[in-house]
């Protein structure tokens, strides 16, 4: 369906929308506009700020027809879409004062300028926060506002590479496990929509909190230290087991270097993601759709994957074989890829990323919305949600904003400061270890969730402050508990290499490191929810809960008899929220994935890696997990908010796939508008224009450095300090425009110099000299040296049951007022199984001792 457009204001439903009575000041650069993306499609009033002239993002690269205009630029299209624009020149008093204005009307600032501008002009946070208390101001900058790096220059490819993601991400090394290919970064301001993603669920929030005390406050997020606990394996696996992660093509990194395959070619040189360890479900399956063959169990290999997950044990890497040969029968339209998935077996079509726009999936589950461009006469597909609801929907919007173009709008009707209604909480107020208030009171969590996806989702929450109450039954444990030392932390301590870990990873067992990081802050508990007696029990404790939060596959909860009506009947003010590898709703709503499945089906993967004819290289560090948990953490903290307004709780079917769709719109639009298809480019940023760009070898075993020289200033200083002046001098480079043309002659030169020189010690002599670059670092780099990730006190020391006293990543927005706390209301690190089941069943059912003893005598708990 496409909503009006061509007004003077994007067109939403009054109600509709968590947000709809929210308005965001948007000022600053193109770091800041997915974020302002984000709360505008929870029905925000986003005002963007423009300078004269426009923002610079309107000259971003791809136009329509090619033709570059500060109206045409579709990726100005795709992160604004939904938003309002109006000039402001800061440099007069009318600005400043117009400015102001604005500002005292709205809800929420958010700033992502250069660090000082706005302060030196009277507007900072500090200044406007005193004269609006009310105000939530929201700042986004590349380092943080303080810290021995806070003025490094950053792109997005530095961000990442500094950040330790792309490390994890690329291809096999070679038989003897060297590397000839760089480290691959993922695609298209990757680094801002991990900041943003998590300052956009942080704001909410602080709203929230707002409704509670009637005062807003100060966040501050750093892009780097964001992007640095955006890894999913690689840094626990550094912090508890002094074990690195090695990247591989299409799969997780891990701490040696898998011969499972993962990625298949098919006749016609499409590409396949398969999952396909399942011994059990593979061989039946080749047997009616493959060419048969030998399939074995894996119990003759010697040499084990080191990460097995729920679904894929049993399978030795000669399956893949059989697969690959199968596979190669096929053209890409023709594997039996659905078949696959109804058999049990995670299979998915490495898609490109307009490919998605047209499946019938999506189209049931409204991911995607035509959005009208009346000066242009067309339509054009954009993704415009990530989850099915029946409460606060997504808001589409109009198309992007024309410069300007509100200005009588906004300006002429100045909103009147907002009047904020206190909502008091019952109970006593929790507190976090420093005696501050936490952001969320009130506010209990049922938490079925698991894995990353799900599970990461709830981590957040209880950081603010929610009661979290993980619950689960030994016979299908949260998998995700290996990593505990033999020797515990002073065996990590004494180490000089790897440290054995007491339980193989995904089998099970006590808290151990990646468990650890995934779930702090929350209570444990068992109940066996199939004994009717737990189920009972289930429903009791949903009567005190606010929000039931599950990651099952779906119809698992209902086959309990726990649909959302019953819930809702047991508590009207519930929140349903529910994560799956492609959402319940749809044709596609029993088909399963894990991160690297849902990465290659929405698109992500065939935009990462080297040019044809490589293969993807895709994300070997599964953001699609991260994503999908900030993602999730919306969903329900946007819920939270929209029921303290209405009153009403609501149902949310999330989907892990549909949150990567949500990144592709600039390659969808450009294959919609100009009939164009993406074409990976390597470590450039595919639509940019600087030149040189990329990742490029340094001395040492494996250790690369990011570099963007987005201008002629730039390259000059890079030459200079390269001591090569006489690149300056060559007509091939000396001109932006000539050095786009001759980018792999650049990039030999720029590599010969790199390669002879330290990573660390040219990092910093080329940020001196004012040149974006930053060390590919790993998770060894980012724990043991990273004096900006040190300042901004990145990670947090929790006591965890059996396990001891370990670091885990702290939340990466910071609150002035009400501070976050990983550790959440119990002040701990993740619960062991069922560790809280006496304190939680009393507090909450009044059950003594002896009755929760009798359960578990019963099997109950």
């Amino acid at each position: 369906m496409t909503e009006p457009t061509g007004t003077t204001e994007p067109t939403r439903t009054s109600g509709s929308a968590a947000l709809a009575d929210v308005r965001v000041v948007e000022i600053g650069d193109h770091q800041g506009e997915y974020c302002g993306l984000v709360l505008a499609g929870l029905g925000a009033d986003v005002v963007k700020v423009e300078p004269v002239g426009g923002s610079a993002s309107r000259r971003f690269g791809p136009f329509v027809d090619d033709e570059p205009h500060p109206e045409r630029s579709l990726h100005f299209w795709a992160y604004n879409r939904g938003k309002r624009s109006v000039v402001l020149d800061l440099a007069t008093d009318a600005g400043l004062a117009e400015y102001r204005a604005l500002v005292a009307g709205a809800d929420v600032v958010v700033d992502s300028t250069p660090l000082g501008e706005l302060d030196a002009l009277g507007l900072g946070s500090a200044q406007l926060r005193t004269e609006h208390p009310h105000l939530v101001y929201a700042r986004l900058t590349p380092f943080g506002e303080d810290g021995p790096q806070k003025d490094f220059r950053a792109s997005d490819l530095v961000h990442l590479a500094y950040g330790g993601v792309v490390m994890n991400n690329g291809y096999d090394p070679d038989p003897r496990s060297r590397y000839e290919t760089p480290p691959i970064a993922p695609q298209l301001n990757h680094s801002y929509a991990i900041a943003g993603e998590q300052l956009a669920f942080t704001v909410v929030a602080a709203l929230t909190t707002r409704g509670r005390t009637g005062r807003g406050q100060h966040l501050s997020c750093a892009i780097h230290e964001a992007v640095a606990k955006n890894t999913e394996g690689d840094l626990m696996s550094w912090v508890a087991l002094r074990t690195p992660f090695h990247r591989q093509t299409c799969r997780h990194s891990a701490p040696s270097v898998s011969r499972h395959r993962s990625i298949f070619s098919t006749k016609d040189g499409r590409w396949y993601l398969a999952m396909t360890r399942n011994a059990k479900l593979l061989g039946p399956f080749l047997d009616e759709w493959g060419i048969g063959g030998r399939i074995t169990d894996g119990s003759e290999e010697k040499e084990q994957d080191s990460r097995v997950l729920p679904g894929m044990e049993g399978g030795s890497a000669s399956n893949m074989d059989v697969v690959e040969q199968t596979m190669r029968r096929y053209m890409y339209d023709t594997v039996p890829w659905r078949e696959a998935q109804q058999a049990g077996l995670m299979w998915v079509p490495v898609r490109k990323p307009h490919e998605s726009a047209d499946d019938e999936h999506w189209k049931q589950r409204g991911t995607y919305t035509e959005v009208a461009h009346p000066e242009l006469g067309r339509s054009f597909p954009y993704p415009t949600s990530k989850w099915v609801t029946d409460g606060s929907r997504w808001i589409t919007g109009r198309r992007a904003p024309l410069l300007d173009e509100d200005r009588a709008a906004v300006l002429g009707q100045p909103r009147p400061r907002p009047v904020v209604t206190t909502r008091p909480v019952t109970g006593p107020e929790r507190l976090t270890p420093a005696g501050t208030p936490f952001p969320l009171q009130g506010v209990r969590v049922l938490d079925f969730t698991w894995m990353l996806a799900s599970a990461g989702a709830t981590r957040f929450l209880a950081a603010l402050g929610a009661d979290v109450i993980k619950v689960e039954w030994h016979k299908n444990l949260d998998p995700r508990r290996g990593g505990a030392p033999v020797g515990g932390r002073e065996a990590r301590e004494a180490a000089t290499g790897p440290v054995p870990s007491r339980w193989p990873a995904d089998q099970g067992g006590p808290v151990g490191a990646q468990y650890n990081n995934k779930n702090p802050g929350k209570r444990g508990l068992s109940l066996n929810v199939k004994h009717p007696e737990g189920l009972a029990l289930a429903k009791r404790l949903m009567a005190e809960s606010d929000i039931v939060a599950e990651g099952f596959s779906p119809g698992v909860m209902e086959s309990w008899g726990l649909t959302y009506d019953v819930m809702r009947e047991i508590n009207p003010r519930m929140i349903y929220a529910k994560q799956s590898g492609m959402g319940s709703q749809g044709v596609y709503g029993r088909f399963r994935t894990v991160g690297p499945v849902a990465q290659a089906f929405s698109g992500l993967s065939h935009m990462s890696g080297l040019p044809e004819p490589y293969a993807p290289a895709g994300w070997g560090y599964s953001y699609l997990d991260w994503y999908g948990a900030y993602s999730f953490a919306l969903a329900i903290l946007a819920a939270v908010y929209r029921r303290d307004r209405t009153g009403e709780g609501e149902w949310i079917d999330a989907s892990q796939s549909e949150v990567g769709l949500y990144l592709t719109a600039l390659p969808l639009l450009d294959h919609a508008v100009n009939g164009r298809e993406f074409e990976r480019v390597g470590n450039r940023s595919p639509y940019g224009t600087a030149a040189p760009e990329g990742i490029y070898r340094c001395a040492g075993d494996d250790r690369w450095i990011a570099i963007t020289c987005a201008t002629d200033d730039d390259f000059a200083r890079l030459a200079k300090e390269a001591g090569h002046p006489e690149w300056l001098e060559r007509p091939e480079l000396a001109t932006l425009e000539a050095r786009q043309a001759h980018r792999a002659e650049l990039d030999a030169l720029v590599e010969a110099w790199t390669s002879e020189c330290e990573a660390f010690a040219l990092m910093e002599r080329l940020q001196g000299a004012g040149v974006a670059a930053g060390v590919a670092q790993t998770a060894a780099d980012r724990y043991d040296r990273d004096p900006q990730l040190r300042h901004l006190n990145w990670l947090t020391e929790l006591e965890a049951t059996n396990f001891g006293r370990w670091p885990v990543a702290a939340p990466s927005v910071h609150l002035s007022e009400t501070p976050q706390h990983i550790g959440g209301p119990v002040g701990r690190a993740a619960a062991a199984y069922g560790e809280h089941n006496y304190e939680v069943y009393s507090e909450l059912l009044g059950l003594s001792t002896d009755e929760v003893d009798g359960l578990a005598a019963r099997g109950i708990v």
